[in-house]
C-alpha cells in the first residue's frame, strides 16, 4: 500500500465491476459515482448485452476500461479477438493462462497487428487468469484434476504468462506475494475477491480486505457487489479510497 498515493491515484487503482445486466444499469452506477476517477471493469454479461458502444462510451467519459472477457479459445480465434479489442481502445484484457503459451503468445500478436495498423492505438495492458477466485483446493483437486496447492497452480502459471509475454495476471490476493517473488516487481497482479471488512463473502473463496490486498503488493483491486450493491456505492467507494489512504 503506498500513503503517498493522492486520492485520485486510490481511485486509480479501485476498478469497479460493472456486473450488469444493461447499459442503463450501469449508467446510474455511473452518475452515482461522476467524478471519481476509478478504472471501470467490463464483463462478459454487459458486453453481451452492451457491446463494444458501451465501452467506447466509458472511454468517452473518461474512464480506464479493462473489458474482462477471459478469452480461451484456439491461439488463431484468440488473436483476432485480441485484434480486436485493441482496436476498441481498451486499456486492459485478459485471456485464461489454462490456454496455454502459444494460445497467450497469439493474443500479443493480435495486439501488435492492430497497434501496426493504427499507430494512435494505445497498447493495452494484458493479463492472464491464473485460477478464479471462486475456486478453492478442493475444486481445483478433485474436479479439476489439477493436483496441489492453488498457490503452487498460480505460481506455475504466472511464470507461463510472462513467458508468453503478457503483463501480468489475475490472482487472488493470498497469492500477490509468491507471484511477485516469482515473475518480479514490474509483473502486475490484479486483485478480484476483495471485500472490506464487514461485507458477505458470496460466492468468492480466497479474499481479502483493500488495504491487506495492497499491503500484500498488489497493483489493482476488483471491487464489484460491495460498491455495486450498497446502499449508497458512491459513499462505499470513497471509504474503500479513505482506507487506502490511511
Amino acid at each position: 500500500m503506498n500513503k503517498r498515493w493522492s486520492e485520485a491515484e486510490a481511485a486509480g487503482r479501485i476498478m469497479v465491476a460493472l456486473d450488469y445486466p444493461n447499459a442503463d444499469a450501469a449508467r446510474e452506477l455511473l452518475q452515482q459515482l461522476q467524478g471519481i476517477p476509478c478504472y471501470m471493469k467490463v464483463g462478459m454479461q454487459l458486453f453481451y448485452a452492451a457491446g463494444p458502444a458501451f465501452v467506447r462510451e466509458l472511454k468517452d467519459k473518461g474512464y480506464k476500461v479493462f473489458l474482462d472477457v477471459k478469452m480461451h479459445d484456439i491461439p488463431n480465434t484468440v488473436k483476432g479477438g485480441a485484434n480486436s479489442i485493441t482496436k476498441l481502445g481498451v486499456d486492459m484484457f485478459n485471456v485464461h493462462a489454462g490456454g496455454g503459451a502459444a494460445m497467450m503468445a497469439s493474443a500479443m500478436e493480435g495486439v501488435e497487428a492492430a497497434l501496426a495498423e493504427n499507430a494512435e492505438l494505445k497498447r493495452p495492458v494484458v493479463i492472464a487468469v491464473t485460477q478464479l477466485t471462486s475456486t478453492n483446493e478442493t475444486v481445483m483437486n478433485e474436479e479439476l484434476g489439477i493436483p496441489g496447492k492453488i498457490a503452487d497452480t498460480v505460481v506455475r502459471y504466472a511464470k507461463l504468462t510472462k513467458l508468453a509475454g503478457l503483463d501480468g495476471v489475475v490472482a487472488s490476493p493470498q497469492e500477490v506475494t509468491a507471484i511477485k517473488a516469482a515473475c518480479g516487481e514490474e509483473f502486475q497482479t490484479i486483485t478480484p475477491g476483495i471485500r472490506p471488512a464487514g461485507s458477505a463473502k458470496g460466492d468468492q473463496s480466497r479474499v481479502m480486505t483493500p488495504a491487506q490486498a495492497f499491503e500484500q503488493g498488489t497493483d489493482y483491486i476488483v471491487v464489484g457487489r460491495p460498491i455495486t450493491a450498497a446502499p449508497n456505492p458512491r459513499n462505499a467507494i470513497l471509504s474503500i479510497m479513505k482506507e487506502l489512504l490511511n
